[in-house]
């Protein structure tokens, strides 16, 4: 029996490829969630809200126009329905609380395992209340650490792979975190052997693969 009595339409806002086909395959697997559509920026979140009016919407907190809170009032302004789940791999950055405090309902890593998205996007979208943490509590950090660890990631060589999932180079990586060329250089390098990868490309579908993006 499915664990709702209808299809639950989701929104998907985020501007990485690889999301998308995660959740393309988290809707197959999953027969009472629809994909409402895929945006890719917050300008066009907010126009496909409007247009779908989906029950749930998973947005990045890091958009190239917009932050998260910008998006959800954007949202709230022409899908008042809408619940928002924020979906991410960073759950200290400064926006997260300020998106909750706009109207997010959930925060979602982004290396959680996909009965845990799925289970939160039906509590969400039935109203039910959410077991789990605190977004930036310890317990959420920690379960971030406990999948890097189980493949040898640091969280740096982590940081770096989510830049390089972006379409960051390595002198625009360095930039953003404060480091040099060389040192970006090796911790993707290292990155790599630890992940059996042979390219960047393949590196990010391990990732993929492993639920880590």
């Amino acid at each position: 029996m499915s664990p709702v009595s209808r299809t639950i339409s989701v929104l998907v806002v985020d501007d990485h490829p690889i999301v998308l086909d995660g959740v393309r395959h988290l809707v197959d697997s999953t027969p009472w969630i629809a994909l409402a559509a895929y945006a890719r920026t917050g300008r066009e979140a907010i126009t496909l809200a409007g247009q779908t009016q989906p029950d749930v919407i998973l947005l990045d907190l890091r958009l190239p126009d917009m932050l998260g809170p910008e998006v959800i009032s954007g949202i709230h302004r022409v899908a008042s329905g809408a619940r928002i789940i924020l979906f991410t791999a960073y759950p200290d950055h400064a926006a997260v609380e300020p998106a909750l405090a706009a109207g997010a309902k959930a925060v979602v890593l982004k290396d959680a395992d996909r009965a845990h998205l799925v289970d939160t996007i039906r509590r969400v979208a039935t109203d039910e209340p959410l077991a789990g943490t605190t977004p930036g509590s310890p317990e959420i950090s920690q379960q971030l650490s406990r999948n890097l660890r189980r493949y040898a990631l640091t969280r740096r060589e982590y940081d770096i792979l989510r830049h390089i999932s972006m379409g960051e180079t390595n002198p625009e990586i360095a930039e953003a975190l404060g480091l040099t060329r060389n040192t970006v250089k090796t911790y993707v390098q290292s990155a790599l052997t630890k992940l059996g990868a042979r390219n960047r490309i393949e590196a990010l579908n391990r990732l993929n693969e492993l639920g880590l993006l």
